[in-house]
Formats: structure tokens, C-alpha cells, sequence
């Protein structure tokens, strides 16, 4: 343990339970394990709760990360007290056991360099009413949270975090960061809403049980055999704005009509493809529906009774939702053709995107070639390397 903050001070919501799945809350300034504590009585029953004290009491505790100035020497401590609380982590929930963190304000930000330090080690994470502490050493690159669900709440009349780095957080969690980000916006300041806390609560409860009946998938090293030399290109341009709101929509860079319908041809001309209205999506989306090969798992589709691998969305808007290995969703956000769908990994597959749609006919011949990689996973045409076992 860092001789330099000591044992961490943890309060227990109740005993701890190691065979259960740990959610772990973290402070932010003028607070302490003992007031955050009191948020488990609100939250889902079946995880272990633990709060745990921030080490660094004259800095202002985890909202020293939260700050403006972030620089090397807080990037120093951000490093080093991450290391703390990983070492008590580590010892309370081993590899295997689930572990979710919830930070509110600098808690957020203490919450958001332990995710970016190392996505895999976490089931999610709930970043309330703060930002994530960029510039301070931690990866923010592409796709880098890509299957981790995170949840994000934020006030508009927030004045206790700089309102650039609360829109920076938003859009990146939201965009390039490739998390499945269920997002919430509070018509108030800095401070947990009720509703908030409520839907805070269904999201925990719905990711831990999408994990308790969901097999683990490897996520595979990733080809694109239905595109020219096996690789995706990069989408030229910026990301269109997408709703940030379910039904996610796209809202910008739409589609011309033509290569729409060019692109609903090429898709119901795949073997064994079936179209009708989408059994998810909004009136007037096309549902592609196909026969599960034998080993496709259920996260190769997006609605599984009835086979519904994608559906295209309607001419006003004209992007698609698909299932894709976990491999191959994390390339196709790092490339810029697609964003992570807000409940992948919460009620909906894993690896299910939005793909933008195509504005020219080369755009079109790459989503296409989405598409069929997409199709190839539902009927178990894919490698298990690629994640479809």
C-alpha cells in the first residue's frame, strides 16, 4: 500500500458480499465516504457497496483532478493515487469479480482516470455532474472505452465545473470515446435530481443482469473479409450530430435518398434476408431479419426472437443499427463510420452500433460491406477469432 496516503477508509453500505458484483462511490469536494454511503440505499439491492475516503484531503479530495489547471504534478498524483486504490481494489474484488464505479463531481473525474487507465478492469461506470480529467495523462483516444457502458449525468446550470470541460466530457463519452453512454441532462445546478438517482439506479440494475445472463465473448483480433484487403477506411469528414436521447438518430450528414434505398436493395438481396418494419426500431424502419446460424451468439442480433440482425432507419434520417463482433465495433467507431448505441451492453447486444449513413457511392460500398460482415455474424459465417463464439 502507498506509505504516502495510508490504508484507504471504506464504508460498507453492508457487509461485503465477494461473490457479489462491488459498486464503488466516489466523493467529490466538501463530502466524504460518509455522506456518498448513503446513495446505495437508493441504488439496486444485490451488489456490495463501498465508499471509499479521497486521499488527499488539502487538495479538496478527488476534485483536485477536477480542476482547471490540470498539469504534470497533478498528473503525478492522479498516477499514483490511482495505483492506491487499485491496490485496494484488486485485493477486495479480484479478476472475475464485476466491479462499477459511480463518481459525482471530483469523484467523477477520479472515476473517469481509473476507466481510461484501464477499460477492460471495470463492467461500467456512472460519471455524475463532473468532467474526465483530460490533459492529466490518461488515453482519450478513439474507440478507447468501446464496450464499456457508462452512464453520464449533468446539470445545465452547472457552475462548479468550468462548462468547457463539462461539454468536453459530454462529447466525447458521447462520441469518439466508443462507450454505449446513456446520458442525462438536468435543467439544474450541481447536485443529484431524483430522477437522476432512479434511472442511475435501473442502469446498474440492468447492466449486472445483462452480465449475469449473457455468456462471456472473446473479442477477437477482428477482420473485415467483406471488404477490399480485410481492413475498414477511415470515413472522411467529421461525425454527424446524432440525439443523444433514445431513439438515437441521426441528425446531420443525412443520407441522400437514393443511396438509401440503393443501400436497402443490397441488403434484402443477402442470402436468407427478410424485410419488414423493424421489431425495435421507430414506424417506418426497415428490420432485416435472418434465420441464427448454429453458434451465433445472441449478441450477433439485435432483437433475437425474431432474428433482426439491423434495421435502416427512415429516409429523414438514414443510418443503421447492427450487431458487430466487439472487435470489429471498436474499429468501425475508431474509424469514424459509426457511435455505440446508449443500451449496447445494457438491454441490446454488446457490439451494436449506429452506422452512418452513406452520403456518395464509395461510402456506400464500405456500409455495405458493414452490413454483410454484420449478416456473416448472425449466420455464423465468422470465425470464432472474431469474436462469434
Amino acid at each position: 500500500m502507498n506509505d504516502d496516503f495510508g490504508k484507504p477508509t471504506v464504508v460498507w453500505h453492508s457487509p461485503d458480499a465477494p461473490d457479489r458484483p462491488l459498486v464503488v462511490l466516489l466523493h467529490g469536494r466538501g463530502a466524504d465516504e460518509t455522506g456518498i454511503i448513503g446513495l446505495a440505499g437508493h441504488l439496486p439491492p444485490g451488489p456490495s457497496y463501498a465508499a471509499v475516503r479521497a486521499p488527499i484531503p488539502a487538495g479538496g479530495g478527488y476534485a483536485w483532478f477536477a480542476n482547471r489547471g490540470i498539469g504534470r504534478p497533478v498528473a503525478e498524483s492522479l498516477t499514483q493515487t490511482m495505483a492506491w486504490f487499485r491496490e485496494w481494489l484488486d485485493d477486495v474484488a479480484p479478476a472475475g469479480r464485476q466491479v462499477i464505479l459511480v463518481g459525482f463531481s471530483g469523484g467523477a473525474a477520479f472515476a473517469g482516470g481509473l476507466l481510461l487507465a484501464d477499460p477492460q478492469r471495470f463492467a461500467g461506470a456512472a460519471i455524475l455532474y463532473g468532467t474526465l480529467p483530460f490533459d492529466a495523462g490518461v488515453p482519450t483516444s478513439p474507440a478507447r472505452l468501446a464496450g464499456v457502458p457508462v452512464f453520464i449525468a449533468q446539470g445545465d446550470t452547472d457552475t462548479v465545473i468550468p462548462r468547457e470541460l463539462l461539454d468536453r466530457t459530454w462529447t466525447y463519452l458521447l462520441g469518439d470515446s466508443g462507450a454505449p453512454a446513456y446520458a442525462r441532462r438536468d435543467p439544474g445546478g450541481h447536485g443529484l435530481t431524483n430522477t437522476t438517482i432512479a434511472e442511475l439506479g435501473g442502469w446498474i440494475a440492468e447492466r449486472l443482469n445483462f452480465l449475469a445472463t449473457r455468456s462471456i465473448l472473446p473479442a477477437g483480433h477482428g477482420t473485415w473479409s467483406t471488404l477490399p484487403d480485410g481492413k475498414l477506411p477511415s470515413r472522411q469528414g467529421t461525425r454527424p450530430e446524432v440525439s443523444w436521447s433514445i431513439p438515437q438518430e441521426q441528425r446531420s450528414d443525412n443520407s441522400p435518398l437514393h443511396i438509401r434505398e440503393q443501400l436497402h436493395s443490397s441488403i434484402t438481396a443477402l442470402p436468407g434476408v427478410t424485410a419488414r418494419q423493424s421489431a425495435i426500431s421507430v414506424p417506418g424502419a426497415s428490420g432485416f431479419m435472418v434465420e441464427r446460424g448454429p453458434g451465433a451468439p445472441l449478441d450477433a442480433f439485435l432483437v433475437p426472437q425474431v432474428g433482426e440482425f439491423a434495421h435502416l432507419h427512415p429516409d429523414y434520417d438514414g443510418s443503421l443499427h447492427l450487431a458487430l463482433p466487439l472487435a470489429l465495433s471498436r474499429d468501425a467507431i475508431a474509424k469514424g463510420w459509426a457511435v455505440a448505441h446508449p443500451l449496447a451492453g445494457i438491454r441490446l447486444a454488446r457490439g451494436m452500433v449506429m452506422i452512418y449513413g452513406p452520403r456518395n457511392a464509395t461510402e456506400l460500398d464500405t456500409v455495405t460491406g458493414i452490413v454483410q460482415t454484420s449478416h456473416a455474424y448472425a449466420t455464423a459465417v465468422l470465425p470464432a477469432s472474431d469474436g462469434s463464439a
